[in-house]
């Protein structure tokens, strides 16, 4: 079975030294991960990141 996660979070060592990140971004499951340990709100996130969605955030805290 395929976590759901792997549909949005990949893992290249030619983007970002290999850490994972969310598909067609450079933005790193660590950041968001930190973001939210910050107090960051899940929206305030998809605000300053326009490029990411509610999902990728879900898949971030799955991924965790």
């Amino acid at each position: 079975m395929v976590a759901k996660y792997q549909n949005r979070i990949t893992i290249n060592p030619k983007i970002m030294v290999g850490k994972p990140i969310i598909k067609g971004t450079r933005i790193t499951v660590e950041l968001i991960l930190r973001l939210l340990a910050q107090g960051m709100a899940k929206q305030e996130i998809l605000e300053n990141y326009p490029h990411l969605q509610e999902q990728d955030i879900q898949a971030v805290l799955e991924y965790a």
